[in-house]
């Protein structure tokens, strides 16, 4: 198991604006230009890159999402308390 990956995120407040984004990414949309214009965190102007990390640095929930995901695969939607997010692993 990787020590450190690297990856980006939308995180969105609601379920359903999680789902129109997953059907959007499924329809071919760039996940960086999408995280630019919906992702309500600071790393939206990054295209959700959110850069190296390692285990116990984020959230459980989206570490246990993040760390399961292969290179360039894109994840479900993952509920944490700071709303709802799409993963992408990066390297």
């Amino acid at each position: 198991m990787a020590d450190k990956i690297r990856c980006a995120h939308i995180l969105v407040k609601s379920e359903s604006q999680a789902k129109e984004i997953l059907d959007r990414l499924g329809r071919g949309e760039k996940f960086s230009n999408l995280a630019q214009q919906y992702s309500i965190d600071g790393s939206a102007r990054r295209g959700g890159d959110l850069g190296q990390f390692g285990h116990g640095v984020m959230v459980r929930e989206f570490e246990k999402a993040a760390f399961s995901l292969q290179k360039g695969q894109v994840s479900g939607i993952v509920k944490t308390q700071f709303g709802y997010h799409i993963i992408k692993r990066l390297e």
